[in-house]
């Protein structure tokens, strides 16, 4: 088709998509004074040692797996039924403050309410907990006085 003022074919040349060029940028001022100052060009080579950017979706799953989230939300879990489950008296003295391998630590005000609850609380807060969570998430329930 040509044009239908002029009648020539150059018009189209104007409508074709822009094409980026391909291979090597050229060097910009600074590349060549580094350049030229150490007697070789070491752009490819700085390029080729420059850190790649990564997606969002990669980064993503690796940092959250560093953040153990399902250990905090585990955590989160034991403390919210922590606080329906047992007796008001016991959850205003005593709470959990971590929880690993089975074990769960919980830190108790005095050594008064710490005796009270090992002494005559362990086996049923144990029991409760384990009807809740299941057997092989809690093993055991260690107090402490902090």
């Amino acid at each position: 088709m040509t044009c239908p003022r002029t009648g020539c074919w150059s018009w189209m040349n104007k409508w074709r998509k822009f094409e980026p060029k391909k291979g090597a940028p050229p060097p910009n001022a600074r590349q060549r004074v580094l350049a030229e100052w150490r007697g070789m060009d070491l752009y490819p080579l700085e390029k080729a040692l420059k850190p790649a950017a990564r997606s969002s979706a990669v980064v993503m799953p690796q940092v959250l797996a560093r953040l153990n989230l399902d250990l905090r939300r585990s955590e989160t879990e034991i403390l919210k039924a922590w606080n329906h489950l047992l007796d008001p008296n016991i959850t205003a003295h005593a709470r959990p403050t971590g929880w690993r391998r089975g074990t769960l630590f919980v830190t108790v005000d005095n050594s008064v309410w710490l005796h009270e609850i090992v002494r005559y609380r362990q086996r049923e807060i144990l029991n409760r907990l384990q009807n809740c969570f299941g057997r092989d998430l809690i093993d055991r329930i260690s107090f402490r006085v902090g």
